[in-house]
């Protein structure tokens, strides 16, 4: 295996900065909670990770009410309290990532730069085969001047210039030497920190989409370069499954583990509410059913926790720029009662989604002691997903 493939198929984590007051945007709330598109600005980074497939596991930064507010985190992702400075917060990320070995690869970005795009982290990661640190960059298209107070002075030479972007890709021991050798010494960003070390930074290019939001006006600007004033269409799919009784087994419904006698049969866990939803989300998506992407005849899926499968579509709408207004979820069953489980179950499902509990509806029913379900041999469920998609 060469360099270039091997470095392509280690671990790739996430530092994601969101632990900032954004007091300069001049919002009345964290800037990285305003909406944009939507959805929040820390959202838009989230769901851009959450897509990419090397990346297995992140930390989000950020102070306890940010991640309550945005709905969940990706699976794999964990959270971190921030620093007093972005520096601190890196550390306490690290920290947390104790049990990544120095050969993984860390991208490190800063949640204020919502335009994140999967090819800007093909060429971070490309280039970290060669390199032990890289960084985005683009050339400086204005016109720089030496000022003081109101005057301007000499004019800068731009041809040497870059205007420097996250997210910043480094190997995990490099930014952990770092780190702990720049206790006392300050800097804007990790880039500046292992080149104190001796080690060369490498540049590939960046995305004018990664405009990073300081102040008010430039949410008009990051509306503009990611579209979310362009026209949206409303998107509706149905899904509905069926699962047999069968005793000895676990009961999960909704994403809960519920008490009964009997379980349900099939090759995953057998979550009828969540397979459904899952396909109602891709049936809204158009992006065929559940069966498509999780087969039965694949034996990694055999006993997988449908959670998976549902984050995953949940995952598929953020990637196509969509967002999921509303689920409906009604479950079929003579017994157990469900009622008792509805709020749980919607917590579980908000979770999963990253969606608010107020946009998850549970429902539960019988059908008067008819059919399958009314003789207690399985149970089945159906779900509508209700979606926000950009045009084409």
């Amino acid at each position: 295996m060469t360099e270039s493939s091997s470095s392509l198929t280690r671990p790739v984590a996430v530092v994601l900065l969101a632990g900032g007051s954004g007091t300069r945007a001049g919002f009345e709330q964290p800037k990285q909670l305003a909406m944009l598109g939507g959805k929040p600005v820390l959202r838009w980074s989230l769901d851009a990770f959450a897509a990419y497939p090397a990346i297995v596991g992140g930390v989000l930064v950020a102070k306890d009410d940010v991640v309550a507010a945005i709905g969940g985190l990706p699976e794999g992702w964990i959270s971190a309290a921030p620093g007093a400075e972005r520096q601190q917060s890196v550390a306490n990320a690290l920290t947390a990532l104790a049990a990544w070995s120095d050969d993984a690869h860390v991208l490190v970005h800063d949640a204020a730069r919502p335009g994140l795009t999967g090819d800007v982290i093909d060429r971070l990661l490309a280039a970290l085969a060669g390199h032990q640190a890289v960084i985005p960059t683009l050339p400086v298209p204005d016109t720089l001047v030496e000022q003081s107070a109101a005057t301007a002075g000499d004019v800068v030479d731009r041809s040497v210039l870059g205007r420097v972007q996250t997210p910043q890709a480094f190997r995990l021991g490099t930014l952990r030497r770092a780190h702990a050798k720049a206790v006392e010494a300050a800097a804007t960003d990790d880039a500046q920190l292992v080149r104190r070390l001796g080690v060369s930074v490498a540049a590939v290019r960046g995305d004018a989409r990664l405009h990073k939001l300081t102040y008010g006006d430039d949410m008009a600007i990051l509306s503009g370069l990611l579209g979310t004033g362009r026209m949206t269409r409303t998107a509706v799919g149905m899904g509905y499954d069926v699962h047999r009784l069968v005793a000895g087994k676990p009961l999960w419904i909704g994403g809960m583990e519920i008490p009964h006698s009997h379980g349900l049969e099939g090759h995953s866990d057998a979550d009828v509410a969540l397979h459904a939803l899952t396909d109602a989300i891709l049936g809204a998506l158009g992006d065929g059913d559940i069966g498509d992407h999780f087969p039965p005849s694949d034996p990694q899926w055999r006993g997988a926790a449908s959670h998976r499968f549902l984050s995953f579509a949940g995952d598929r709408v953020g990637a196509r720029g969509g967002r999921i207004a509303h689920v409906d979820i009604t479950i079929i069953a003579e017994a157990p009662k469900i009622g008792p489980h509805r709020p749980a179950i919607r917590a579980r499902i908000a979770e999963i989604l990253a969606i608010p509990v107020t946009s998850v509806s549970v429902k539960a029913t019988t059908t008067e002691r008819l059919g399958f379900t009314g003789r207690r041999e399985g149970i089945a469920a159906q779900a509508v997903a209700t979606l926000e998609l950009p045009e084409n």
